[in-house]
């Protein structure tokens, strides 16, 4: 049954209906068994097929109303028994009590329900993008994802973001338009924006679309994306089920992004939503063998290190040993299965399930375990780095340990410690989340800190390939390692590969190798900052049958990286904005100006009506504060929206090392030198003298 409009926020029932599209008049056909108005007939028919096990998460810009919605709808399952709000701190996904003093999301946390005899978990995710690395690595074990955009507000900053993340893990969307009862709100203008901004594939469907309601507009848009469908459309033929199969298929493809409209905090379109997310929610596919992936680290009341896994393949059991890394295997000794804050013990989970294990010391989130052993980094990047303050009479080691404790769970904080200065810095994504540091460590260490001012992440690269040179050989130790180190494509981070014969060197030692590369954040020579976009390769080494022990190879392979970038070309690079602004036509000038004197580039402007449109790149640390500029000298007019776009050359190389002040003698975690051996004494050679002493060659 088609409805009329775009079908958003329509909920009237027909008995009989006409379509004027095409110039053809189309008569309806009825699905057997299935009655109108308000039966529930389509949810019974998919029940009998039971999708079980998937994981539905819900996603916004801050403030959208996105924790309102995910209470509604765990109410309407029975999950719970009473909708907790934000505002009155008593939400059930805000489950730690920094969340509720400040009524936003800060941690990804997870509650099952059942509706139609099938079982979900709903994952909500943080909205503010200092949160954005935790809102990632929960996209990342998603079968479906809801968008909740303000429908006064309409698409925003942080919109933009999620929604590429979701494309990057190819996450099917689903949009709901929350909010549609406050002043102001405008469902079609916001549609508008979605398809302009994100993509023209936005499906709106109406609020009848479960009882087998489809709008015209959706009917032309689902039928044009199948031939067998669009010819049957043309010959004025439909009926709901083989529409409902293609909108189902194309979802799932990432072509087609239903959209609902309705209001979370009235209960407005709630029940609607789970009802077509019950019909659209994609049938997976999942491997009889143990696969799972990690997605979140946490540490219990008790200090007990819980890894959150969503199993892909298979099923495990307590007291399971599973494979987490080539030739590693690891007993799993709890299960737990979280909904809010509490949890069951589980003997047994199985593909689909979302839990936590104890056990599984070395896993960290992103990476794949079982059957599927890989390690997938976020997409998210912090570009501010701040150091740690704290009371000179309590030990650096003590506070640095419980950084470390942090960064297990968050491994973008990347916590640095610099022994010749006695300095811990910390990786950041704004002045929100040092805030909520801030109170972590107070609330979970007992330890006052505050944090230095925010300065710009830079990483390092090289310009040209270069062999570096490892040698560490003091008394009864033993290892050498020779590592090509060459120029990576813009954003490939680290990368690893082997040209070295078994022959040569035992493949444990090549792997132990690859272990001792990936296990640490490399420094470049320049500024002392995370070295990127550099692929090593091992092209040779050396071990000794008595003398080697365990260590001796990261020694080896830290000097040879350390000594390459010595002889390389070292390039500095600085995180970039993409932006667009959007100001009046008359001010385009200053704009455009600006974007020059703050050494940006940008697109030929568009206009739109009486306002200018400008796309273009620029340095964060030349356009981090400029929104505030442009809201002043357009006296709120003006907007403007930024993304991370990569990192790109230094546009000041020589201001920021000057700045920086990095000695890289005085870094005695990172040295070039090498050791080597003779008469039974150990002695340091120079990095540029070792390649006079290497032992391969």
């Amino acid at each position: 049954m088609w409805g009329q409009g775009n079908g958003c926020c329509e909920g009237v029932h027909q008995t009989g209906w006409k379509l004027r599209g095409r110039g053809k008049l189309l008569l309806g056909n009825f699905l057997p068994g299935l009655h109108f108005p308000g039966d529930a007939s389509i949810i019974k028919q998919e029940t009998e097929e039971c999708k079980v096990n998937k994981t539905i998460g819900i996603l916004a810009h801050v403030d959208a109303g996105k924790t309102t919605l995910s209470e509604q709808i765990l109410f309407h399952a029975q999950t719970i028994r009473t909708r907790g709000r934000v505002d009155h701190q008593n939400a059930f996904l805000d489950c730690h009590p920094l969340e509720r003093e400040r009524g936003i999301t800060i941690f990804s946390d997870q509650a099952v329900f059942s509706f139609g005899g099938a079982r979900y978990t709903l994952v909500d995710t943080p909205g503010h993008v200092d949160f954005s690395g935790e809102m990632e690595r929960a996209v990342q074990i998603m079968d479906l994802a809801v968008v909740v955009v303000d429908a006064v507000a309409g698409v925003q900053g942080h919109t933009g973001t999620v929604w590429q993340l979701l494309r990057r893990y190819e996450v099917p969307v689903f949009f709901f338009l929350n909010k549609t009862d406050r002043e102001g709100a405008d469902p079609d203008r916001v549609i508008r924006q979605l398809r302009t901004r994100l993509s023209a594939a936005v499906c709106p469907l109406s609020s009848g679309f479960a009882q087998g309601e489809l709008s015209e507009e959706a009917v032309e848009q689902i039928a044009e994306l199948d031939e067998p469908l669009l010819e049957q459309y043309l010959e004025g033929g439909y009926s709901f089920e083989p529409w409902l199969a293609v909108l189902r298929r194309e979802v799932a493809a990432g072509r087609l992004f239903p959209c609902l409209c309705g209001s979370a905090l009235l209960d407005e379109g709630v029940e609607e939503l789970l009802q077509a997310l019950h019909l659209l929610v994609p049938d997976s596919e999942h491997k009889s063998g143990f696969s799972a992936r990690a997605y979140k680290v946490r540490h219990d009341s008790r200090g007990n290190r819980l890894v959150f896994l969503k199993l892909t393949g298979g099923e495990l059991r307590v007291k399971d040993e599973v494979e987490v890394r080539p030739g590693v295997w690891q007993k799993v000794d709890e299960i737990r299965l979280y909904s809010g804050s509490k949890f069951t013990p589980a003997q047994r989970v199985e593909a689909g399930d979302l839990c936590a294990v104890t056990g599984l010391d070395t896993v960290t989130p992103g990476d794949g375990i079982g059957e599927e052993l890989f390690h997938e980094a976020c997409a998210t990047v912090p570009l501010l780095v701040s150091k740690v303050v704290f009371d000179e009479q309590i030990n650096p080691r003590t506070v640095l340990g419980y950084f470390r404790i942090l960064e297990d769970e968050d491994p973008l904080l990347g916590v640095e410690w610099n022994e010749a200065l006695h300095e811990l810095r910390v990786h950041v994504m704004g002045a929100i989340q040092l805030e909520v540091l801030q109170e972590l460590v107070r609330e979970r260490f007992s330890l006052e800190v505050s944090f230095g001012e925010c300065e710009i992440l830079y990483h390092e690269t090289i310009a040209a390939p270069v062999v570096g040179y490892g040698h560490y050989e003091p008394l009864r130790h033993y290892a050498e390692v020779h590592l090509r180190l060459s120029p990576g494509p813009r954003g490939s981070g680290i990368t690893f590969d082997s040209e070295c014969s078994t022959d040569l060197l035992d493949g444990n030692y090549q792997r132990l190798i690859r272990t001792h590369v990936f296990e640490k954040q490399h420094k470049g020579v320049l500024t002392g900052s995370p070295l990127a976009d550099v692929q090593i390769t091992l092209l040779t080494g050396r071990a000794h049958l008595k003398h080697t022990e365990g260590g001796d190879f990261r020694q080896a392979v830290y000097r040879a990286i350390r000594q390459g970038l010595e002889q390389a070309e070292s390039v500095l690079l600085e995180p970039m904005y993409a932006f667009t602004l959007e100001l009046p036509l008359d001010l385009m000038g200053r704009a455009l100006a600006d974007i020059q004197r703050l050494h940006g580039s940008f697109e030929p402007p568009l206009a739109k009506g009486d306002q200018a449109v400008i796309q273009g790149r620029g340095p964060v640390s030349e356009f981090m504060n400029y929104s505030a500029e442009l809201v002043s000298y357009t006296h709120g007019a003006g907007r403007m929206q930024m993304r991370f776009d990569g990192y790109e050359p230094c546009h000041n190389t020589q201001e920021v090392i000057q700045r920086i002040g990095y000695d890289k003698v005085r870094d005695v975690d990172n040295t070039s030198d090498s050791i080597f051996c003779s008469h039974g004494a150990g002695f340091p050679v120079h990095w540029d003298e070792v390649i006079d002493y290497i032992h391969c060659k």
